[in-house]
Formats: C-alpha cells, sequence, structure tokens
C-alpha cells in the first residue's frame, strides 16, 4: 500500500481549514499537523510549488533555487549520457537503425527558444555556465560522434565518475600527436600490405582475411603500448581465425617467409610429434619493444575453430601466470580476447567466462574484450543472430562499460582501446570496445557474400579501406598532416613491393621465460615409458606431516559436531587404524605434493566439501562461518593449496583449468565434476583441447580430470562418466583413462602427474559409493613406498584352480568381491584393470598366461553394452578374445528405477559366476 495514500484520501477543504486555523495560531492545531504545515512551508520557500503564488509567479529564480528548465537541461544531460550511444555514427557502410534514443527538446519540455538561454548546467559536462546550443553541440560532440560510450548502467559510484570525467573530459580534447599519428597510419599500412600480399599471392586461398577491419591491428598496438606505459609485462591474445594471420604478421612480429611457407606448405613441423593444424589455428609467442622504451611479452594462444571455445583457456594461463611469475599481481598479465560479433552474442562460453571475472578462484585483474563487428556471421545477418540491440549486451551482467567505435575512425578507435586499458589497470575489471566495420569478402576469400547480403556488399565493394580513409582524413587536416599522408603513403607502396618481392625479414629475439625454460626441460612421452610407473612414493615424515595438518584446528576454531566426528575418525585413521580412507588417500597426494614444492589446484562444483561429502579439504566455524583450509597450515609447505567451489559452469571451468595446466607443467591442476554425466557440457573441451592439443599444437597438458562414476541406482543422470567416449578419442599415448579401486593407486596416480619428465591429460572415473567402502582402504604404508599398479590381480584365487577370470574395471570388483566371499567361490579370479589407457597390454597378457587352466574368460562391466569399455576393449587388445557380461545395449546409460537397477546388477553378478 501506497504510504502517502492517506493525503490522496482525506478531504482537502478540511485540509485547507486546518492550515488557516495553523496560519493564524500555530499551537491551535494537533502536533502532528503542525509539524505537517511547517514541512510544507519550508518546502514552498525553497522550491515554490503554489500555482499562483507570489515566489512561482517570478520570473528569475531566485539566488541557490534551481529552476525547472535547468532540471529540465539536466535531464537532457543524463539522457545523453544513457542513451546517446543509440544516436552515435559508429557504422562505416550504412545508416544506423532508429533506436528510440528520445533526445530531443521537446523531450524535455525544452524548444528552440531556449537554445540561447544559459544555464549552469554546462558544468556538469566541463564547459562551465553556457547556452543551451553549446551545451548540446558538445554532447553531440561527445556522445554522438564516432563512439558511442555505454556505461551508465555501471552501479559503482568510483567507477562511474571515473568513466564520466573520462569521456567528458578527454574525448572532447583528445588530438593525437604527430608521432602517434604516423605510428597509427603506420599499424593501417601494415595490415593493409599484408592482406594485399596474400590476395595477390594465394589468390582464392583461405585465410579469413582481416579486410575492413584492419584498424584491429591499430588497435591492439595501442593496447600493447598503452598496457606497457602502465606496467603491463605481458599480454596473452585470445582470437578466432578471422585476421590471425595479420595478427601474428603485425603484432606478434612473425615473418612473412614463415606464413609464406604455411601457405607454401613448405613448412616442415615434426610430425612424429603430431599432426599438426592449419595456419590460421596456431599458436605464437614473441617479445616486442614498444615506443616508451618496454619490452612487453606476447602470447596467442592456439585454438580450433570452435569459436569463443579458447576464451577460458587463455583466462587460466594468464592466471597461472600471474601466480607463478608475478607474485600473484594480476595488473603485470592482460588478457586480450578478440571476438566476432556474432560468436559474442551467440556463443553461451561467453557468458560463462564474463560470469567468472570476478570471482576468487578464476579473476585475473579484468579482460578487454576486443570485438571485431563486422556486422555479419558465416551469411547470417546481424538481425538473426541476436536478439539484443548490440552483441555486446552481454557485458551489462558485470556492470562492464562498452565502448562502441566506428572501425573507420582509425583515432577513435585508438582512443577507446586506451581508455579500456586505462580502465582495466585502474580497477582490474573487464571492459568491452566493440569495432563496427565491415568484412570485405565473404566468410573466406572464395565465398560469395552477395549470395545474401547483395546490397550491403554492393556498398562495401566501393568503400574505400580505412586506411586509404585515414589518409584521406589527413590530408583534409592541414598541411603538417597532408605531409605526414604523402611520405606514409610511399612507405605503404614500397612496403608491399618488399613483400611481394620477399624481401628477408629478421625474425625477433626471444627469450624463454621461466616457466617455459620448466616445459623446456620436459620431454615428449615413448610407448616404453608406459610399461611400468615410476615409483611415487612419499617419505613417512611427509606423509605424518601432511596428516598433522590434516587433524588439527586451530584455537577457538568451532566446527559442527558431524566434522567433529570426522576429523576424530580421521586421526584414528592415520595415526591409530594406519588404514586409509579414499579422502584421505586423496589429500595425502595434495599435501605430499606441496611439500615437494608444486602447486596444487582444485575446482569445480563443490570440491571444498565434495559432492558426496568426503573430502572436508575446508572446514567452516560452527558460529561465523570463517572457512579453515586445513592444507594451508601445512608445516613445510610454501605453496598453498588452491581449492575453489566453482560457478555451476563445466565449459568454461574446465577450459580454465585447462590453461592453468597448459602455462605451468609444475601445478596439479585438477577439475572435479559434480557427477562425471555432467562433463558433457565440456565437451568442445575434451575433444578439441584435452585430447588432441599436443598432437595438433604440439602442446603438453597434464590436467586432471575426476569424473564420478558408477552405477548404484542414482539413475541416467548420475551413473555414467560415459568412459566410452574418451576412450574413442584415446590413441598415440595421447592421455591417460582410469578407473581406479584403491585409495592408494589414486595417490600414486597423482604424484605420476609431476613425477613423469612428461605431461599427459588424466581421465579418472572416480569413485561415489566407494568413498565410505569398508573395503576401500590402503594400508599407510602403501603411500611412503610403491607405484601405480596399471593392473591388480587376484591374491586369493589361486590360478591353477580358476575355471574362469573375469577382467573389470572400477566400483563393479566390489560387488563381486562381496558375491564371491557371499557365495564363497573359490575358482572365479577378478582382475582389475586400473588404467584403461595407455593399455597395460604386457601386464595383463603376463597375469592371463598364468591362469592356463581358466576354461573362460570374461569381459565384465555394469554399463550397457554399448558404452563402457567393450568397444574399447576389442579395439585395443585384439590378441584376446573374451565373453562379455554387461547391461544390454540401452539409449540411455542407466534405469530410473532403483528395483530395476538392482535387478540388472544381480543378473550382472549371477553370470559372473555361473
Amino acid at each position: 500500500m501506497d504510504k502517502f495514500s492517506y493525503i490522496s484520501n482525506a478531504d482537502p477543504k478540511a485540509i485547507e481549514s486546518l492550515y488557516q486555523q495553523y496560519a493564524q495560531d500555530p499551537s491551535s492545531v494537533d502536533e502532528g499537523w503542525k509539524k505537517f504545515f511547517e514541512g510544507f512551508e519550508f518546502a514552498q520557500e525553497a522550491f515554490p510549488m503554489l500555482p499562483g503564488s507570489e515566489k512561482a509567479a517570478k520570473s528569475s529564480t531566485p539566488s541557490g533555487i534551481v529552476s525547472d528548465k535547468e532540471v529540465n537541461v539536466r535531464n537532457l544531460i543524463h539522457a545523453y549520457r544513457t542513451r546517446a550511444h543509440l544516436r552515435s555514427k559508429t557504422n562505416p557502410v550504412r545508416e544506423r537503425k532508429d533506436r528510440k534514443p528520445i533526445l530531443d527538446l521537446q523531450d524535455f519540455g525544452l524548444s528552440d527558444a531556449d537554445l540561447d538561454t544559459e544555464f549552469n548546467c554546462g558544468e556538469e559536462i566541463g564547459i562551465g555556465r553556457a547556452p543551451l546550443r553549446k551545451i548540446i553541440e558538445s554532447l553531440k560532440y561527445i556522445y554522438e560522434g564516432t563512439v558511442g560510450f555505454e556505461y551508465m548502467y555501471v552501479r559503482d559510484p568510483e567507477k562511474l565518475k571515473w568513466l564520466r570525467e573520462k569521456i567528458e573530459k578527454d574525448a572532447l580534447n583528445f588530438k593525437p600527436s604527430k608521432e602517434q599519428r604516423k605510428r597509427i597510419l603506420k599499424k593501417l599500412n601494415e595490415a593493409v600490405v599484408f592482406e594485399n600480399f596474400l590476395h595477390t599471392k594465394y589468390l582464392g586461398q583461405k585465410r579469413f582475411s582481416l579486410e575492413g577491419g584492419e584498424t584491429t591491428i591499430a588497435a591492439l598496438d595501442a593496447i600493447i603500448n598503452k598496457g606497457a606505459e602502465l606496467g603491463v609485462q605481458e599480454v596473452m591474445i585470445g582470437m578466432a581465425h578471422r585476421g590471425r594471420l595479420n595478427v601474428l604478421a603485425n603484432i606478434m612480429g612473425k615473418t612473412y617467409e614463415q606464413i609464406f611457407n604455411e601457405f607454401e606448405g613448405n613448412a616442415t613441423p615434426d610430425l612424429t610429434m603430431g599432426d599438426g593444424d592449419v595456419k590460421y589455428h596456431m599458436g605464437f609467442s614473441s617479445q616486442v619493444n614498444t615506443p616508451s622504451g618496454n619490452t612487453i611479452e606476447i602470447k596467442l594462444a592456439p585454438n580450433p575453430s570452435h569459436l569463443e571455445a579458447v576464451n577460458p583457456v587463455v583466462e587460466g594461463f594468464v592466471r597461472a601466470k600471474g601466480d607463478a611469475e608475478y607474485s600473484r599481481d594480476r595488473s603485470k598479465v592482460l588478457p586480450v580476447l578478440i571476438h566476432g560479433d556474432a560468436a559474442v552474442a551467440g556463443q553461451g562460453i561467453v557468458y560463462e567466462v564474463v560470469q567468472m571475472s570476478q570471482l576468487d578462484g578464476y579473476k585475473t585483474g579484468g579482460t578487454i574484450h576486443f570485438v571485431i563487428n563486422n556486422q555479419v556471421g558465416f551469411t547470417t545477418d546481424f538481425d538473426d543472430a541476436r536478439s539484443s540491440i548490440y552483441c555486446t549486451d552481454v557485458a551489462k551482467i558485470i556492470d562492464a562499460p562498452v565502448l562502441h567505435v566506428n572501425g573507420d575512425d582509425p583515432e577513435a578507435v585508438v582512443f577507446c582501446v586506451q581508455f579500456a586499458t586505462e580502465y582495466r589497470q585502474k580497477f582490474g575489471d573487464d571492459i568491452f570496445v566493440d569495432m563496427v566495420c565491415y568484412r570485405r569478402h565473404g566468410h573466406n576469400e572464395s565465398d560469395e557474400p552477395k549470395f545474401t547480403q547483395p546490397s550491403l556488399y554492393n556498398v562495401i565493394s566501393k568503400h574505400p579501406n580505412p586506411r586509404e580513409v585515414y589518409n584521406k582524413k589527413l590530408i583534409e587536416m592541414g598541411e603538417v598532416e597532408a605531409e605526414l599522408a604523402k611520405t606514409m603513403d610511399a612507405e605503404f607502396r614500397e612496403l608491399l613491393q618488399d613483400r611481394l618481392n620477399m624481401v628477408k625479414q629478421k625474425p625477433l629475439p626471444y627469450v624463454y621465460q621461466p616457466l617455459e625454460e620448466e616445459w623446456r626441460n620436459l620431454r615428449r612421452s615413448k610407448p616404453e615409458d608406459f610399461d611400468l610407473s615410476p615409483e611415487t612414493g612419499a617419505s613417512e615424515a611427509k606423509i605424518n606431516k601432511v596428516a598433522e595438518a590434516l587433524t588439527k584446528l586451530p584455537k577457538g576454531f568451532k566446527p559442527i559436531k558431524q566434522i567433529e566426528k570426522q576429523l576424530k575418525q580421521r586421526k584414528d585413521m592415520f595415526f591409530k587404524d594406519k588404514q586409509v580412507n579414499w579422502a584421505g588417500g586423496e589429500l595425502l597426494a595434495y599435501g605430499t605434493l606441496m611439500l615437494d614444492g608444486k602447486p596444487v589446484r582444485l575446482t569445480g562444483q563443490d570440491v571444498q566439501r565434495g559432492t558426496f561429502s568426503h573430502r572436508h579439504a575446508v572446514l567452516h566455524d560452527a558460529n561465523t562461518n570463517e572457512a579453515y583450509n586445513s592444507l594451508n597450515h601445512l608445516e613445510g609447505s610454501e605453496q598453498q593449496f588452491e581449492i575453489y567451489n566453482s560457478l555451476l559452469s563445466e565449459f568454461g571451468v574446465m577450459g580454465f583449468e585447462f590453461g592453468y595446466a597448459m602455462a605451468n607443467p609444475n601445478a596439479l591442476t585438477i577439475w572435479e565434476a559434480q557427477f562425471g554425466d555432467f562433463a558433457n557440457g565440456a565437451q568442445v573441451m575434451i575433444d578439441q583441447f584435452i585430447s588432441c592439443s599436443e598432437s595438433k599444437w604440439q602442446r603438453m597438458n597434464g590436467l586432471v580430470l575426476l569424473l564420478p562414476h558408477g552405477y548404484e541406482g542414482q539413475g541416467p543422470e548420475h551413473s555414467n562418466a560415459r568412459p566410452e567416449r574418451y576412450l574413442q578419442l584415446c590413441a598415440e599415448y595421447n592421455m591417460i583413462v582410469a578407473n581406479i579401486t584403491t585409495p592408494s593407486n589414486f595417490f600414486h596416480a597423482l604424484r605420476r602427474q609431476l613425477t613423469w619428465d612428461f605431461r599427459k591429460p588424466l581421465v579418472v572415473m572416480s569413485p561415489k559409493s566407494l568413498l565410505r567402502h569398508p573395503k576401500a582402504i590402503s594400508p599407510l604404508e602403501e603411500f611412503s613406498t610403491g607405484r601405480f599398479k596399471e593392473v591388480i590381480g587376484d591374491p586369493e584365487v589361486k590360478a591353477a584352480s580358476a575355471r574362469k577370470v573375469v577382467l573389470c574395471s572400477g566400483k563393479v570388483y566390489y560387488d563381486l568381491l562381496e558375491r564371491r566371499e557371499k557365495d564363497k567361490t573359490k575358482d572365479v579370479a577378478l582382475i582389475r584393470i586400473e588404467q584403461l589407457h595407455p593399455f597395460p597390454k604386457t601386464q595383463v597378457e603376463e597375469l592371463l598366461n598364468q591362469y592356463n587352466k581358466a576354461k573362460e574368460f570374461v569381459w565384465l562391466q555394469e554399463e550397457p553394452e554399448n558404452m563402457g569399455y567393450w568397444n574399447y576393449i576389442q579395439r585395443i587388445y585384439p590378441e584376446r578374445s573374451f565373453k562379455l557380461i554387461s547391461r544390454k545395449a540401452s539409449a540411455s546409460p542407466a534405469t530410473g528405477f532403483a528395483k530395476v537397477h538392482a535387478q540388472e546388477q544381480e543378473q550382472i553378478l549371477d553370470k559372473a559366476f555361473a
């Protein structure tokens, strides 16, 4: 209910009568009415409202009182700040749609008659008291020019004030020096020369040219130069294929000769290390000197054709570099993500990465998002590519400002990216620059764009490129600028001729960074590396230190009762029973690696506690909710245990961790799925990066995926991590796929990741029910000695007495063991395959050869026949003929009915011992 409704409900005549009474004698009315009338009179003196009153009738406003017109002008200024971007001249090749900006004088109670009236509101935009005419001219210059500033939704007052002052003062005063203009024109020259060179030499070949958006090169150059001035030491660029070769040549310093060899097919990659990738997907690193005298490291991440998929990889890489090389000073490493307009609007990974940007586990100090907005997808017009007005509207979810700018105005583009770099360095937040341009050719150079955009491409075919536009502008500006244009035009033609004549370029020198040296100290794997795992035990002293940290609480810390009980059990486990459960074995692996000087990072949904309440790596005080990370209080460790509950994302978070592991070979980097089934939300990362980055891009990666898997009657979405998909991707020793059954073996698998002289992704079908299974424990001595066991034989059944040998993997082993013990069966041997890929064929053969009297060899799995491991086993191990025991082939991974699940499981066990 409206809290002022009593006023409108009252009798006006009665109130008028009371007021007359109050006017004669204030004490004659009730105290409440007395206060009401006092307030009314005060308001009348300061802000005259009554029609016909003496104050309202005055022609001029008393000193200190704001007139209605002044308020209207202030509202007009506010509207320009908020909505004038809708009217800005950002499109170089066609008129913008009428987006109803509501900025006309009559919308604010003003008219042409007010144009010469002076208003104090001019001070709001830094021009002092000024006529309305001049105020509007200034607003149009600032807000209706070739930059559309979209920022008034920013809710932080400090940022909003900074943005407004920067826009309204710096935009009015921005005038590049002669040297700056020369630099802009130089980069435009280089960009156009490169495209002309390729278009002349390789007519019709796919290169995904930057033509129409060449100002991107001047923009990236300005970001790098400004960043270096403001303390940035490294820039990591993630981008798709459009313009990538131009960036490699003119930003990264890759020579034309190198690019030429790739076009000619003369480049000789070492294909013993993989199959390679097309020229516009490969990564590159260089060190460049900036005009201000700084040297800055620049990296371009390798990426697949899956647009925007590289974004989280870049962010994870930058986070790792900041952690390891820049003492967590996020301002030193700058991620720059270059988007296309269709992709930034259409790909959900953009939303995920933006949503991650301010979270403690994923902060990178702010990202500059640069959109090459050529107003069309492959063939899709922007009207069909998004519902939002702008492709960058995702920025609003984190209050990131957006600068929309005309790509044909290189000076405005440079202003915007310098502005963006300053904002990022000052506030450590994301900012977007949306450069509206066009695409000279079709999606690729052999594509015909007039099939779908005939009228637009009629305009584009006659439109001069940004270098020609800028050249003409300089000539028209005056004598000095015209002379510069003339000189640079001659330089352009000489440069183009040099390139066409294949004049030699000198590659930039390169000094490897510390983490790169660590990668160089590693080697590629060889097949024999997988015959036997290295020793991975940790000393008893280290194990005891970790156990102490995991069982102690700080003074005054009060956990909830269930945790008190678990801590007591944990203490007994380590120091009394010396039988370690799954969580204990896992945490021992992390702690001992930290004592070895290795960083450990684990993220995913609910990982601090664990989906199944088993890990409890971070405890919370029952009274204050204060968090306590046990392994961060590990005596003798200089490392922090980086364990973060992630946002509800798979694609973005897995990509981030892949990037982290790509940067730091010494970190154990782990992503855990809430349930293994959910990893398919990140299938692009698995298919395009994890399984093949070593083959495609010669980049090793040691990322670990923990995917909870196992049939326990939880239904089709919580039973199956789809091991068959990972195994289908397995070849050439590209990654490790395992389904582990003991805590000690899991401990050794994790430590093996950093013990090897090479790096491989590790995909673990991790347990659920085994986390608390009374038999899924390991003696403490198995952690101080030994190695990972790829295969575990059966110590209970003698080989000579076995009539049947059952091979299996994972949790189903314990179901089989329980049935065998219950039935007192003595002639069925159970062999566990702990590592599926690389398949331990030699070890398996040695074991099976012992069972020379067995009549039947079985592969048993609880997954349906068309899922799980069966197809892989037939492909990888054709030397043996196995009978299959499994669920029937099924479209769905598991039944949703508990009774049906139990019946199916019983049938599998019955067949195993039949």
